[in-house]
Parts: C-alpha cells; sequence; structure tokens
C-alpha cells in the first residue's frame, strides 16, 4: 500500500462539507485578514486574525482531504509566513534601536522620518504577529496530521496481537 492510500481511509468526501466549505471559506478569510489590518486600532487584532487565517485553512483540509491540501500548500510556503514575519518582527525592532531608540520604541519613526509611530506598530501586528500565528497554526495542524497514521497503527495493532497481559 502507498503513502497515499494510507489517507484514504481517514477521508471521506461530503459535498455538503465541501459546498459548505467553498462558500464560507472566502469569508473566513476575508474577516481573518480584516481583523489582522485592524489589529493595533480596535478590539480583536493581528493574533485572532492570523488565528483565523489559519483555520481557514484547516477547514479547507478537512472538507478536501489533508495530503491534498499539503501538497496544494507547499511547506515552502508555510515556512515562509513564519519566516516572514519573524522577520518583519525583529527588523522593525532593529531599525528603530538602528534610530537612537529601545528596541521596538515606535517613537523614532515620528521623530526621524515624520510618520506617526502607528506604522511601526502596524507593521508588527499585520506584517509580523499574524504571519507567525496563521503559519504556526498551519504547521501544528499538517504535523498533528501526520503523527496519526492508520497504516502505522494496524501493523501495531498486529505485532501485539499474540501478546497476553499476563505475560
Amino acid at each position: 500500500m502507498s503513502q497515499t492510500d494510507s489517507y484514504d481511509d481517514t477521508y471521506t468526501e461530503s459535498q455538503v462539507i465541501m459546498t459548505t466549505v467553498k462558500i464560507i471559506a472566502p469569508f473566513t478569510l476575508t474577516y481573518g485578514m480584516f481583523m489582522s489590518l485592524h489589529g493595533a486600532d480596535t478590539p480583536g487584532g493581528s493574533f485572532q486574525g492570523g488565528a483565523i487565517i489559519g483555520v481557514t485553512v484547516l477547514m479547507l483540509a478537512f472538507a478536501f482531504g489533508i495530503e491534498p491540501t499539503r501538497q496544494w500548500l507547499k511547506n515552502s510556503f508555510v515556512v515562509g509566513l513564519v519566516t516572514g514575519g519573524v522577520t518583519i518582527f525583529v527588523a522593525t525592532g532593529l531599525a528603530t534601536m538602528a534610530l537612537g531608540g529601545s528596541f521596538l520604541e515606535y517613537d523614532t519613526f515620528t521623530e526621524t522620518f515624520g510618520i506617526a509611530h502607528y506604522w511601526g506598530m502596524e507593521a508588527i501586528e499585520v506584517g509580523g504577529v499574524a504571519l507567525i500565528v496563521a503559519g504556526v497554526v498551519i504547521t501544528l495542524f499538517f504535523a498533528t496530521a501526520a503523527g496519526f497514521v492508520p497504516e502505522r497503527n494496524r501493523r501495531e495493532d498486529e505485532s501485539l496481537e499474540g501478546v497476553s497481559d499476563d505475560d
């Protein structure tokens, strides 16, 4: 049995679920992006927005299969989300230090460039936190899903058939 065959046991195609996810996914993705973009000045924030964006990918995986979703969403893309988020976060902090302030002291942007400190917070919220959270949610889901392979569990059960509790 090939590796893709082992996933067939856990996935059941449902037209109701697939159609529902096709309808709902664009709205949840839009709402997650909305929360991320308004994270610095409204309740909610980029952490919750990133979580909603990540969960939208999980919805797709539940509806269309985990392995096809993993193949569609390349591993390099998910790693790029987290790496990009960390890079933006650290770069914003180092930029404030290079301008003479402390790490993530946004007032240095106002003093140097004449732009509101608000934009430094937006860079962290939208560019950093939302990307990191979405990438981590997706990564943890795929890592957890990869830990359960029906074929592997069957082999372990077969090897324990001759062993009793009395041994």
